[in-house]
């Protein structure tokens, strides 16, 4: 089983990729809804993989992401965002993000990622 915390403000979108990683060999072993949350999370946790929103209160994606590598420099960090903010995308890659993941998603889109991400170490 891989481990994966999800970071996302919006309770929805944590259920959708909840609903969407359950089908294959995915273990949700936290959320979180901003990036202080996030950080603590990881720490606790230790996730194999993490999908982080970009645009959240307290702390966000981009932030949140350089704290976890910085405590962590192989954490896997996948951003989830939306096709508008394609700026916050690149500042994400060059924060440590892995890779990313544009909303809305495609099921298959969000498990391949994933997988593409834990298979590179």
């Amino acid at each position: 089983m891989k481990k994966v915390l999800i970071v996302d403000d919006a309770s929805v979108v944590r259920m959708m990729i909840k609903k969407v990683l359950k089908h294959d060999d995915f273990e949700i072993v936290g959320e979180a809804s901003n990036g202080i949350d996030a950080l603590a999370k990881y720490k606790e946790l230790r996730p194999d993989v993490v999908t982080m929103d970009i645009t959240m209160p307290e702390t966000d994606g981009i932030q949140a992401t350089k704290d976890i590598i910085a405590f962590d420099e192989d954490a896997k960090v996948v951003i989830v965002s939306g096709i508008n903010q394609k700026e916050m995308l690149w500042q994400a890659i060059k924060a440590g993000a892995s890779s990313y993941i544009v909303k809305p998603f495609e099921n298959e889109r969000v498990i391949s990622t994933l997988n593409e991400v834990l298979a590179t170490q």
